[in-house]
């Protein structure tokens, strides 16, 4: 076997302690021909590889809402809800309508997505309709086309910091895909934030602001992530690059939304309206306060949640701004997207996807991403057996305990985030800056040693 530091990468399971207990899983110790680079299986084709079998066993376990339908309770009692094919009727695409221009028939709404996840759901709907056109096969059609989202998240954090492509095993493997994956669209964004940080880790800013446009064109998370690269570039002195970010987000998100816009002002304005006006829900640590009886009153619901994201945003660009070595972008990242998710007014099960390739990006330990992950699984069991007997006392799982699950993934993100604050105020305990390959910040593209403006130190002790 060539010695360690002649491989061009590093491996797993002489790096990460967990890593290397579970090698009899993991077929074993690195054999002599891992860095010769000349087999087809490279890392992230592996990744890519595991990440389908893990996805396979995410859509098996869907089998039977698949041969039963989506009907409650037992889409809940199953683990298998999902709002695809709930949607395909209710929002018109069984007809054949344009999400944003439906007149809508009784029983049906205008879409409450933003233009780019409904027009990958209305190219889903075309192609179901030239089959057999029933919500079963618009699930399925919906699920390979996800498929093909997912291996491009795996494939793009793979590449994100060139000398980690086998940290990509930590999304492939990652147990809430499985269980998260078919709720809603949500790896399209996912899918686009990640090839978004593989551009601007490759030095491509107006690349990178591209795919975080469309990738908001898809959701709203990813527009959190332009703060980091703002700060960051202020930091180092790259605001040319941060202009051509900036530049590139804005042609990319005007292109996909501005025409919608012009079709239909109120259809395009549906999702922000509906953000704005949704009360707290499921998961949210608001609405563990109602069941525990300290409702916030709806009138200072978004003023409170928004704020409170805002305050988390001023202590992380504090951090930033101070720490006595700039953070990494994925650092930086994994902190807003999970201040976003901890504060907001609903976490829906698969909003853990939003925060996946970020905690691998950041803190790639498998010990630290198995407890956090063990927290969201936790709690997309509990939600959906809390479903069952939503409303009732006399089945599914009592609201006292849905609370507990709802403190464990709040408890669990924090931890993970804390343990990434820890690591850009020690930088030596950082897994990627410690790695033995020397580099500043690997994943950071133009911020990747360039010098840093002098900011007051933080101390710590």
């Amino acid at each position: 076997m060539p010695p360690r530091a002649s491989r061009p990468w590093v491996v797993p399971t002489e790096a990460d302690p967990t890593a290397r207990a579970a090698l009899p899983l993991l077929g074993g110790p690195v054999g002599r021909r891992a860095a010769l680079g000349h087999s087809w299986w490279t890392p992230v084709r592996v990744c890519i590889a595991a990440g389908m079998l893990m996805y396979a066993v995410g859509w098996l376990s869907k089998g039977y809402c698949v041969a039963n339908g989506w009907g409650a309770p037992q889409r809940y009692m199953y683990l298998c809800y999902s709002d695809i094919p709930v949607l395909y009727g209710a929002r018109g695409l069984a007809d054949g309508a344009f999400p944003y221009l439906l007149d809508p028939q009784p029983g049906q709404q205008v879409l409450e997505y933003p233009v780019l996840t409904g027009v990958f759901m209305y190219a889903a709907a075309l192609v179901t309709r030239l089959l057999d056109g029933a919500s079963g096969m618009f699930f399925t059609v919906n699920v390979v086309g996800l498929a093909a989202l997912f291996a491009w998240t795996i494939a793009s954090t793979s590449r994100t910091v060139p000398h980690r492509p086998w940290d990509g095993l930590l999304v492939a493997l990652a147990p809430v895909v499985a269980l998260a994956g078919f709720v809603n669209w949500d790896l399209l964004a996912v899918a686009l934030a990640a090839a978004a940080m593989l551009a601007w880790s490759r030095g491509r800013p107006a690349l990178s602001g591209v795919w975080l446009g469309l990738a908001a064109a898809a959701k709203f998370y990813p527009l959190v992530l332009v703060g980091p690269v703002l700060l960051l570039c202020l930091r180092r002195r790259r605001l040319g690059a941060a202009a051509r970010f900036l530049a590139g987000g804005l042609a990319a998100w005007s292109a996909v939304n501005v025409p919608v816009m012009l079709a239909n002002w109120e259809g395009w304005l549906r999702f922000y309206s509906f953000s704005r006006e949704r009360g707290m829900d499921f998961g949210s640590p608001w609405y563990a306060l109602s069941l525990r009886g300290s409702t916030v009153p709806p009138d200072l619901l978004n003023p409170l949640a928004t704020g409170m994201f805002l305050l988390a945003c001023l202590g992380i660009a504090v951090l930033a701004l101070r720490a006595a070595r700039p953070p990494r972008l994925a650092q930086l990242a994994l902190l807003v997207v999970g201040a976003f998710v901890l504060t907001n007014k609903v976490y829906s099960p698969q909003y853990v996807l939003w925060v996946l390739p970020f905690a691998v990006l950041a803190r790639p330990r498998w010990r630290d991403l198995l407890v956090w992950q063990l927290g969201e699984v936790l709690y997309i069991g509990a939600i959906w057996w809390y479903l069952v007997g939503y409303g009732t006392q006399d089945k599914g799982l009592h609201e006292g305990w849905y609370v507990v699950a709802i403190a464990a993934h709040w408890l669990a993100t924090a931890w993970l985030m804390a343990m990434v604050v820890r690591d850009i105020l020690r930088p030596a305990d950082d897994p990627v800056r410690g790695d033995g390959f020397a580099a500043d910040d690997p994943g950071g593209g133009v911020l990747d040693g360039a010098p840093a403006q002098r900011w007051p130190a933080v101390r710590t002790g």
